[in-house]
């Protein structure tokens, strides 16, 4: 049996999105380039044949990808979680204790991290550090320059 990987909601979407694009747009475009291509004769020193069939590879290799990843998902929709924990799909607002500064994060799948976005994986440090803590709480993230101290000002959903 195979384990169950967490994906928020608007993740699964997103990847639903991108895998109907590869089907509907990227593979029709590849086999119509593959087509011309072949068109030009000699296959063997065919440079736009070879580029078009390496990108056939790299389209299919992630489709497949792709729809294991979504078979492979337990989609978590963060609304209707109702908690005072900090779980996955939780939005997180954290206050460094140092230097009084804010963060945002929601605690998101692996496939969906964005740091820049302020998406982190639950596999991150970060984020098992906060999994299963309260507003008020204080938490020790383990850090390469030493440990950081943060409070956790709020949690949403």
């Amino acid at each position: 049996m195979t384990q169950k990987t967490p994906m928020t909601l608007q993740g699964e979407q997103k990847l639903k999105a991108e895998l109907k694009r590869l089907k509907t747009v990227e593979r029709p475009r590849i086999v119509e380039a593959i087509s011309v291509a072949r068109d030009h004769g000699d296959l063997s020193e065919n440079a736009e044949y070879h580029a078009a069939k390496e990108q056939q590879s790299f389209n299919e290799g992630r489709i497949k990808e792709i729809e294991t990843r979504l078979s492979n998902a337990e989609v978590i929709d963060p609304a209707q979680i109702r908690s005072n924990k900090v779980v996955f799909g939780a939005t997180v607002v954290i206050v460094d204790v140092e230097t009084d500064s804010e963060t945002t994060y929601q605690i998101v799948g692996v496939d969906e991290a964005n740091l820049e976005q302020g998406m982190i994986s639950f596999t991150s440090p970060m984020a098992r550090a906060l999994i299963g803590r309260e507003m008020g709480d204080s938490v020790v993230v383990r850090a390469p320059g030493g440990d950081r101290h943060f409070e956790i000002i709020k949690i949403s959903y």
